[in-house]
């Protein structure tokens, strides 16, 4: 003789959380069991209903119990917090039905509301993107494979919840736990701590992920770390689907919608680990143009260069640029030069170049340098190809007949390239500089973070394309 076993998730403590579908199976079972807690928790649905109540750690013994119930021909509810599936009792359930083909007690698992989903809707809308959970509990699965399925979801920019956190006996675990999210993810990711969801004494609270301590969690909290792209505003935490932001870009020109998507994917794929804002849109810019990511670790950038230069360029008199070649003049947005009224200049057909470069025996780009430096000694200087117009306005620097804005160094080649680099960097400190340090660089190079400054105020919203 065989009866049913239902496996109910009763949400994570208050009876407001509980379906009417899990209501349904308590009031249609002969007999509830779970652990002590729980049962006590739904005692005004079980009435004078047989318990079989055990303490924690005892999940077979519950299980064995059930089915044991279930073959006298009694309806038995197996009660799990939450939802029975996740973490709960529903795959315990299965796996022993399964073991037993010949068993003919039938299952049925009843959902419920996961901690998690209580904890994010009192958090604001933290699971608003893809998001995964991980236990922290090494009672099962042993520790090695819990820290691979961490940095997984780490690396892979998951929103993630943390299921059991922190006990007498587990101290430590979340702080290794956040010390491998901490090589993936911005000290400011908020992360989001649910306490008692449900219950008494319910509350939360939100930390940057750089303040995040064991301490601050105990077994009855839910811990939900954010993504890259979620925000946070005292205690509520949301991470964008993208709805709203698509609605705010609908009346971009196409050029603008394929940049936005090249930057999703380039963050997704980049590890922005202690970049800067100034350092992450300039490497967004350069990987963009090149699709090379290692040039994000070539870049080498003052402190607050982009900000200030931005600054200037829209202080109404912005400073002229100069170019070594005109490939670099033609790759700046010309509707971004146009709207803001920056000359942009190439010495290169100034016909007193060549005359120059012959008298002098130099390159006529460093000929073109020399006339820059008399008619704009103050002018921002982008190279993207001659080492030797580099070299020549360090010179001039270290003269005092040269006093630049700034200076993008992004010349490319193989002969006095790094060295070009390095007499600006070490030998012109004083000077505002963007360096592509290396041999790498390219006219397209130095033109791409020409448009990073002038598109800087679009860092914050990631909203990258003006001018396209």
């Amino acid at each position: 003789m065989a009866s049913k076993i239902y496996v109910v998730g009763i949400g994570p403590g208050s009876s407001e959380q509980i379906t009417p579908q899990a209501v349904a199976a308590i009031g249609a079972s002969d007999v509830i069991v779970g652990y002590k807690l729980y049962l006590k928790l739904i005692s005004s649905l079980i009435g004078e209903k047989e318990t079989c109540g055990t303490g924690m750690k005892k999940e077979r013994e519950r299980a064995v119990a059930a089915f044991d119930m279930a073959r006298l021909g009694k309806t038995v509810a197996v009660v799990s917090s939450g939802d029975s599936g996740v973490y709960g009792m529903a795959s315990l359930m299965w796996e022993m039905k399964l073991q037993n083909a010949a068993d003919d007690v039938e299952i049925e698992v009843v959902p419920g509301i996961s901690a998690m989903f209580a904890g994010a809707a009192l958090l604001g809308a933290p699971l608003g993107h893809d998001f995964c959970s991980i236990s922290l509990s090494d009672l099962l699965t042993p520790w090695q494979t819990i820290e691979r399925r961490i940095e997984a979801a780490a690396s892979a920019d998951f929103v993630t919840a943390v299921y059991n956190p922190y006990s007498h006996d587990r101290y430590w675990q979340l702080s290794r736990l956040k010390e491998i999210f901490l090589q993936h993810r911005s000290p400011d990711t908020p992360v989001g701590l649910a306490h008692h969801v449900g219950r008494e004494h319910q509350s939360t609270e939100v930390v940057r992920l750089a303040d995040l301590r064991a301490d601050m969690a105990d077994m009855f909290t839910v811990v939900i770390i954010g993504n890259s792209q979620s925000k946070y505003k005292d205690n509520i935490i949301v991470t964008p689907r993208g709805y709203y932001s698509e609605e705010q870009k609908s009346e971009d020109n196409v050029g603008r919608m394929i940049m936005n998507e090249s930057f999703r994917t380039i963050l997704s794929e980049l590890d922005a680990t202690g970049m800067s804002l100034e350092h992450l849109w300039a490497s967004l810019h350069c990987i963009h143009t090149t699709a090379d990511f290692g040039v994000a670790k070539m870049l080498y950038l003052t402190d607050g260069v982009i900000a200030s230069l931005h600054k200037k360029f829209f202080s109404g008199r912005p400073p002229v640029v100069v170019t070594d070649v005109r490939m670099v003049t033609s790759g700046i947005r010309k509707a971004m030069v146009d709207k803001l009224g920056i000359e942009v200049k190439c010495y290169l057909d100034d016909p007193r170049v060549a005359v120059m470069a012959a008298q002098g025996n130099i390159t006529r780009t460093q000929a073109g340098v020399q006339l820059a430096v008399e008619e704009h000694p103050d002018a921002l200087y982008a190279f993207g190809n001659a080492p030797t117009a580099l070299i020549e306005l360090t010179k001039h620097i270290r003269r005092g007949t040269a006093q630049p804005c700034g200076v993008v160094a992004a010349p490319v080649g193989f002969v006095n390239v790094k060295e070009s680099k390095w007499r600006l960097k070490y030998g012109c400190s004083q000077i505002p500089a963007i360096i592509v340090e290396g041999r790498k660089g390219g006219s397209n190079v130095a033109a791409t973070i020409i448009n990073a400054i002038l598109s800087w105020d679009e860092a914050e919203a990631m909203h990258p394309g003006e001018g396209v």
